[in-house]
């Protein structure tokens, strides 16, 4: 099956879905089934709406968290070594103290995968 036509609530082709669903309407889908020859109208519907407040850091600043920083990423290996990060050429990662890099653009490059509770010391 492929999903050829995506439209957002208002575009032609969902004006009636839009007047039925309201606000919860989020997306209309056309899929095409080759095999059978059908196309078929698909939606995504919103069933609920809570308030949520974002988690706290899911680390403590004394942790070492694992970093992925590409080769010719000059300039964040730089911020890593500022860091006092250490490189493991067995896992090919820094281990930085979380608390050294929160806020920081390397931030984003902490590999959650690889983070291991036996690595904090």
């Amino acid at each position: 099956m492929i999903t050829k036509l995506k439209l957002k609530p208002g575009q032609p082709g969902t004006k009636k879905l839009l007047a039925e669903h309201g606000d919860s309407l989020v997306c209309v889908s056309y899929r095409y089934d080759e095999k059978t020859g059908t196309r078929i109208k698909t939606i995504e519907l919103i069933v609920e709406r809570k308030s949520w407040t974002a988690p706290g850091p899911s680390f403590a600043d004394t942790d070492l968290v694992p970093v992925h920083i590409g080769f010719s990423d000059t300039p964040s290996r730089e911020i890593a070594k500022m860091a006092k990060g250490r490189w493991d050429p067995e896992q090919k990662l820094w281990f930085i103290r979380y608390g050294r890099i929160k806020g920081t653009p390397l931030e984003k490059h902490i590999i959650l995968d690889a983070f291991s509770k036996s690595r904090k010391t």
